[in-house]
């Protein structure tokens, strides 16, 4: 691969696709463990301050929070899934400005070419 001080924004563009073809899944948000009163009367659990466990998703939808009930037996998925998020976002920081010095580079030869 060349070097990055070196690297057209088609290479760029091959290096992000490569580094991220295997990061799907991939989700943006916060899996929490929360605890609460359920709505079944006299429920031992809940009577004893227990309570019940569940995991959920958070996350936003344009400026609005959402929570996602996450059953059990999805959430190593979902986790995996984070992990990706945030090695894509990771990914995507990294990419900005080595696709923008390679813009700047692409603009200055071809100027170079021109006069």
């Amino acid at each position: 691969m060349k070097h990055v001080d070196s690297e057209s924004p088609s290479d760029v563009a091959r290096w992000l696709r490569s580094e991220t073809a295997n990061l799907w899944p991939a989700l943006l948000g916060s899996r929490s463990l929360r605890q609460s009163r359920c709505i079944r009367k006299n429920c031992p659990a809940c009577q004893s301050g227990e309570q019940h466990q569940s995991y959920v998703l958070y996350g936003r939808a344009n400026v609005c929070r959402v929570a996602v009930y996450v059953p059990e037996e999805l959430v190593p998925e979902v986790r995996r899934s984070l992990d990706n998020g945030r090695a894509l976002q990771d990914l995507l920081h990294q990419a900005a400005p080595r696709y923008i010095k390679a813009l700047k580079r692409a603009r200055q030869a071809k100027k170079s070419d021109e006069g």
